[in-house]
């Protein structure tokens, strides 16, 4: 019964780190310098909530078990046995994968976290007529840590003056300097992530 309780812990961790794969692959790849995987998981957005409930409900069990009240007779058949419990089944591991799997589903909330800022730009003189904005939409984005890969992309394309990105509308307003960077470099560098741009629109200033 305790290596059946261990194995459900386990799954009930791999289940909230499923939950978030989508949102800790970007990081991932950013920090392991292959950015084009940062969307190999996007698919797994709409099952979140499922994982995120099976997790739930795993470690709600598994801690009802431990806190329940004992009956006599188990407490009798522990006394007979003599068998002390090892760390693996013990409150102490319960209580330690726990806070991992939270960590895990909340990890959108502080993924941002892990990403460089913004480069403060260096005071430059750019021609009026030279500034462009250009809205790209974008498919693949499920999380802040989409939005803040598909930024970090767009920093690392000369000529880029600033840029809003949104993950909830699929999104990126990017305004650039027309005499450094072209509309292809901006939707080569966000392409160049895993995600897809499915449409650019050119704004007026």
């Amino acid at each position: 019964m305790k290596t059946e309780n261990q194995k459900s812990w386990i799954l009930g961790a791999a289940a909230a780190v499923g939950a978030s794969l989508c949102c800790i692959t970007p990081v991932l790849a950013l920090l392991g310098g292959v950015s084009g995987m940062a969307a190999s998981f996007s698919w797994i957005e709409p099952y979140r909530p499922y994982l995120i409930g099976a997790t739930f409900l795993v470690f709600g069990f598994a801690w009802y078990q431990k806190l329940k009240p004992r009956k006599q007779d188990e407490i009798d058949c522990e006394c007979e046995t003599d068998e002390k419990p090892s760390f693996w089944q013990s409150k102490t591991f319960l209580a330690i994968i726990t806070v991992f799997a939270a960590l895990m589903i909340s990890f959108p909330h502080y993924a941002h976290i892990f990403y460089p800022k913004s480069p403060v730009a260096n005071v430059v003189i750019v021609k009026e007529n030279n500034i462009q904005q250009v809205e790209l939409k974008i498919s693949g984005m499920t999380c802040q840590s989409c939005s803040e890969h598909v930024n970090h992309a767009l920093d690392g394309v000369p000529g880029v003056l600033g840029h809003i990105t949104s993950y909830e509308q699929g999104t990126s307003l990017v305004k650039f300097d027309a005499s450094k960077a072209t509309k292809e470099k901006l939707v080569g560098a966000v392409d160049a992530t895993g995600y897809t741009v499915t449409e650019t629109k050119e704004l007026e200033n």
